[in-house]
């Protein structure tokens, strides 16, 4: 059981998950989150897919961006399959799609390009945004722990969700989505970090990104109407993530996730999300946009 799991044993779980099998040439299969319960989580689904491509990139080329869209949601549980199709090798570029498949039906597209490191123009117009440091913040876990001790009820799902240990630490200067119940401005601010460290390799600091990437996002679109769906508000799922990665950063070290909402309408929120390192650099950006629906009648 996760609970009795070492934070280097956590981590060490984390990379077990996100290294997928190969099945032959261009198949590959994602392993099951331990103690997962009810959907599988879309950063899961993200980092496999990205890892499965990965691993048929040219020698020596980097994934710079990926694009997903997810179809079906996935049940815990249950192995994914991934296929993958090489669409295009260049000398610079190349590209690469995979389809990830449970159960016979997709749940999600994923599109992946890489590139040949090189020497171009270089610009930044991204301040870090000054906060809080980590140091001087509460782990997420005893935050996660006083919301379930202010439920009036709380249901086996949920208090798995919560209460299990997890191998990302995350630490937040700002109120997190799934707590707080005032309107507040589309912005959240959000440090995070393995909580042992990773090895070198850096597709798995890449993969560890993109599964943390899918953090904070959609909830980040609720702010403004003080709902949340860990109280039964909302539905919420992904539609599609996207993430650029500007330049390599280490997973197992801090990184803030600043991310913010400039719209949500019909059903549905809009959120961009900023990563860098401690140092001020940005190192990745994402975008998403997923369905958000008030609940109606909820008991």
């Amino acid at each position: 059981m996760t609970e009795n799991l070492t934070p280097q044993q956590l981590t060490d779980s984390l990379v077990d998950l996100l290294t997928v099998g190969a099945e032959g040439e261009s198949r590959f299969t994602g392993k099951v989150q331990p103690g997962g319960v009810g959907r599988v989580f879309g950063g899961q689904v993200v980092a496999q897919g990205l890892q499965a491509a990965q691993l048929t990139a040219p020698g020596g080329m980097e994934a710079h961006s990926l694009h997903a869209y997810f179809l079906r949601g996935g049940k815990e549980g249950l192995p994914v399959d991934y296929r993958v199709e090489a669409d295009f090798d260049g000398r610079s570029f190349a590209n690469r799609r995979v389809v990830a498949m449970q159960e016979g039906a997709a749940i999600l597209n994923l599109t992946a390009s890489f590139q040949q490191p090189e020497e171009g123009l270089a610009h930044v117009d991204a301040q870090m945004p000054e906060v809080t440091p980590p140091e001087d913040l509460e782990p997420d876990t005893e935050m996660r722990r006083r919301f379930l001790d202010s439920l009036d009820e709380v249901s086996e799902v949920q208090r798995a969700l919560f209460a299990r240990p997890r191998p990302i630490e995350i630490r937040s200067p700002t109120a997190m989505h799934w707590m707080s119940t005032e309107k507040r401005p589309p912005r959240t601010y959000s440090w995070f970090r393995t909580v042992a460290p990773l090895p070198d390799d850096p597709r798995i600091h890449r993969a560890v990104i993109a599964y943390a990437s899918d953090y904070t996002l959609l909830g980040t679109a609720a702010l403004p109407h003080g709902l949340s769906w860990a109280r039964g508000e909302l539905q919420g799922a992904s539609l599609d993530h996207a993430v650029w990665f500007h330049r390599p950063a280490r997973a197992d070290d801090w990184l803030l996730y600043a991310t913010e909402s400039p719209w949500s309408g019909g059903g549905r929120g809009f959120i961009q999300g900023r990563i860098f390192e401690r140092t001020g650099r940005l190192v990745a950006s994402v975008a998403q946009e997923g369905v958000l629906r008030v609940v109606r009648n909820r008991k």
